[in-house]
């Protein structure tokens, strides 16, 4: 998020400067930088808050990205306080948020983010604490235990400072704002993130992770909190001054603005350097782009598809293809892919997708479920729609709410099965080799030297009798003598291994996950985030519309107007014409929300609008259609920069977010802005709306200097900008939704990936939306008459002769991808 001008170190950039002198008055002149978490990464020349997830302050060993030998050694001291006991609640009691009930038994005085916190505040002129984290961060579990059961640090908290604890995903507009300061002042950040601001909520000292108490030259969370409050009575104005200066800088350095008369630049100068900058960082073994830690990146692997499309005569769309099939393979076979329970785990700690940090979450499911029904789309490999099914059939089962919404995820950790207080990374997942022995101890009929079950299950998913995890991935030891289960030869191997048929084999793993899932069914389970956010669940919704679609599964497809059914009950005000950011799931199973519900964000409007999208070209319900531009004339009004161009992240008129911020990164989840610059293109087609289509380029054009520079850091907005240069072609079926002849149409437009396109159905009904909204549908309805269901391939509205042949359609289809080449 900051742009240039945080590229140079501190000692050459006077605007930070003063926060690092005050760091060092803080926290001491050689002490060293606290260790995060789950934290952020520099990128080239611009620091960005990326996903939850990335490097730490000080480097982690490759076993776990999350992990610090450093702060382990921290942990040993423990909480010197007893833990407080759960008859005493704070007043975070009343949320509803998982993670600020987690704290809601603390010996702390903490408010929840708003306004009764903020007058305290000013009224007693006290600096506020602010302390933001996630209800699956596995350090932030760890500094609650640590420091915010002790009594001692909570007394000191709440005599001194107005504490405030905020989820980030409820509250992602907090997060990034003072994420942005820590990593301008510190050059990195993470969760939990701990920040002190003025009564004015202007951020003057900030970190991530403390251990309670000193430890070497690693000053403790007492003692920071001890030199803080000395600073605030003896050195205010120091304190003041450096914060805002600091402030200034940042409104400068992250604002994103187009220049008057610029146009966005060229898409395939742009599509070919991303693709270029992605094969620099690519690992040719196992797929993905960086040796350790590997994440998904589902926002790398579509962009490479895309790009194919549109370069699949050349080598570097060959190229490109390979590396995005690759990955997506590698990445199902690995241990990152849960083989008995389905769905993916967060990342690898390691470079062959092995050992993975366990943590699952909503938005990986929903955009790998894309991703692999697309790269099926593309190759024909029923593999890949195996593993898009296997992911819906894990959120279905385990992310689902009875009210149609979606969970948010499931902690990495929880009480293995021999027992005992404390939590484990990935207890419910592994194995050892005599749990699968006694599980699986059949002798199977033919197969070579009398192996049983196990013998086979063992040697084809690397169960080994000492474990199969590296103790370089196991820092801490909470894996020892476990396996984590990873593909480690093909069905062909192992059958010819064994001497049966593959049919065989296959019917033998299949048979012991089934009894490996029933197993884990008794074990007890990692904690659920039941809280129900717009934004991830408009990306779910994107991935049961799309797999549904490919895939003609009429329950896939049920699923997803549950899901948007769901969000118009539940997370969309009508009356306010709003977007409400997250409910929960209550006591008795029925969904909640607060007193003061949060108004959804810029994410929450971009991400809903494109599942609606997908519902619509999945189900051709023009209802769908309807809301969704609804949502879009909303999102302009609440969230669009008139004076620059591009959107706010946040809604500008909120005085209590202090940046006004545009967010400039693909990371874990696209950019609401990439996601909006194809969501325009699509809608101006669908609406006949042209400002849309300008609106689109004007976003664009914003961001030009970045997707000049390093588009790597956009790709799904290199996605939107190829969508406006090869211009999307209307796909209109002419016919009745549910007769045969119109379903065969329809499943051949499924069947192809066709990044650029909009397919929409005339069914004659000459009131309804789409006609009402494109006059141009009468005419191609008229032509057809009484005949079969036809299809016609337009531009601009502009057709070619309608056909009904499925494959003449078909055909008709490649040649236009052919079109595209040659532009």
């Amino acid at each position: 998020m900051l742009r240039l001008a945080w590229g140079r170190s501190a000692s050459k950039n006077s605007r930070v400067e003063p926060a690092r002198l005050l760091s060092i008055a803080v926290f001491g002149a050689d002490s060293p930088q606290q260790t995060p978490a789950c934290s952020t990464r520099a990128t080239g020349q611009t620091l960005h808050p990326l996903p939850r997830d990335k490097s730490p302050l000080l480097s982690p060993p490759a076993a776990s990205y999350c992990y610090s030998p450093s702060v382990s050694l921290s942990m040993a001291s423990g909480s010197e306080g007893p833990g407080a006991p759960e008859s005493r609640s704070n007043r975070l009691a009343k949320e509803r948020s998982p993670y600020l009930l987690q704290h809601a038994h603390n010996p702390v005085d903490w408010y929840p983010w708003g306004q009764d916190a903020f007058d305290k505040a000013k009224n007693e002129d006290k600096p506020i604490f602010l302390s933001v984290g996630y209800s699956t961060c596995h350090w932030c579990h760890v500094m609650e235990r640590e420091s915010f059961e002790d009594e001692e640090i909570g007394r000191i908290l709440s005599e001194n400072f107005v504490c405030i604890k905020v989820d980030r995903e409820e509250r992602p507009d907090v997060d990034k704002v003072y994420m942005t300061f820590v990593q301008a002042t510190s050059g990195g950040g993470g969760w939990p993130m701990s920040v002190w601001l003025t009564p004015d909520l202007r951020p003057f000292i900030g970190g991530t992770y403390f251990p309670p108490r000193d430890s070497g030259r690693r000053p403790g969370l007492k003692t920071v909190l001890t030199r803080i409050t000395e600073q605030w009575q003896n050195n205010r104005p120091a304190l003041e001054s450096s914060g805002e200066k600091v402030l200034d800088a940042l409104r400068k350095g992250t604002a994103i603005a187009a220049k008057p008369g610029e146009i966005p630049p060229l898409a395939p100068d742009v599509a070919n350097r991303c693709f270029q900058q992605l094969a620099h960082s690519y690992e040719e073994e196992y797929g993905g782009f960086r040796e350790a830690p590997k994440f998904p990146t589902p926002v790398n692997l579509m962009f490479l598809m895309s790009y194919w499309a549109v370069r699949h005569s050349s080598s570097e769309g060959a190229e490109a293809l390979q590396m995005a099939l690759h990955t997506l393979r590698m990445m199902a076979l690995g241990g990152v892919h849960d083989h008995v329970a389905q769905g993916f785990h967060r990342y690898s700690t390691d470079s062959s997708w092995h050992v993975p940090h366990f943590e699952k979450m909503l938005y990986d499911q929903a955009q790998l479920a894309v991703a692999y029904i697309t790269a099926y789309q593309i190759s024909g490999d029923q593999f890949f729609a195996d593993v898009a099914r296997d992911i819906l059939h894990y959120v279905s089962r385990d992310l689902s709410d009875k009210s149609g919404g979606f969970y948010s995820a499931e902690d990495a950790d929880s009480v293995p099965v021999s027992g005992g207080p404390e939590k484990r990374e990935g207890a419910f997942c592994v194995w050892t080799a005599s749990e699968v022995r006694e599980l699986l101890p059949n002798t199977v009929e033919g197969a070579t030297g009398r192996a049983t079950q196990a013998d086979i299950f063992m040697h084809h998913y690397g169960v080994k009798e000492p474990g199969n995890v590296d103790p370089d991935q196991d820092p801490h030891g909470e894996l020892q003598g476990q396996n984590v289960l990873i593909v480690r030869y093909s069905a062909e191997l192992t059958a010819a291994r064994f001497g049966i048929s593959i049919e065989k084999v296959n019917e033998l793993l299949a048979s012991a996950r089934a009894k490996m899932a029933e197993v884990r069914k008794n074990r007890p389970r990692p904690h659920l985030d039941t809280k129900m956010l717009a934004s991830w669940n408009g990306l779910m919704l994107s991935g049961y519309a799309r797999v549904g679609a490919v895939l003609g599964d009429k329950a896939l497809l049920e699923r997803a107007v549950q899901a948007a059914n769901f969000l118009k009950e539940h997370l969309w005000d009508a009356e306010r014409q709003t977007i409400i950011r997250s409910c929960y799931r209550g006591d008795q199973m029925e969904v909640e929300q607060t007193l003061s519900p949060i108004s959804g964000f810029l994410d929450d409007y971009a991400f809903v609008v494109c599942g609606l999208l997908d519902l619509y070209e999945a189900t051709l319900e023009t209802e769908w259609l309807q809301w969704a531009e609804e949502l879009q004339m909303r999102q302009d009004l609440l969230f669009w920069d008139v004076q620059d161009g591009a959107y706010f992240c946040t809604d500008p008129s909120d005085s209590t977010v202090l940046l006004r911020l545009k967010e400039d990164q693909d990371g874990a989840e696209p950019s609401a802005n990439s996601v909006s610059a194809l969501n325009l293109v699509r809608l101006s087609h669908y609406t006949g709306r042209q400002e849309w289509l300008s609106r689109s380029q004007q976003l664009l054009a914003a961001f030009s200097d970045r997707l000049t520079r390093v588009p790597i850091a956009l790709p799904d907005m290199v996605r939107g900008l190829m969508a406006q240069h090869y211009t999307l072609k209307q796909i209109v079926i002419s016919g009745q939704r549910d007769a045969p002849d119109t379903a065969s149409l329809l499943a051949t437009v499924n069947s192809l990936f066709l990044p650029h396109k909009v397919l929409m159905l005339a069914d004659g009904d000459t009131e309804g939306f789409l006609y009402q909204r494109l006059p141009v549908l009468s005419s191609l309805t008229a032509q057809r008459g009484a005949a079969a269901a036809t299809a016609s391939v337009c531009q601009d509205f502009t057709c070619a002769l309608p056909v009904s042949d499925p494959q003449e359609l078909r055909r008709l289809l490649l040649n236009g991808r052919a079109d595209e080449l040659a532009d």
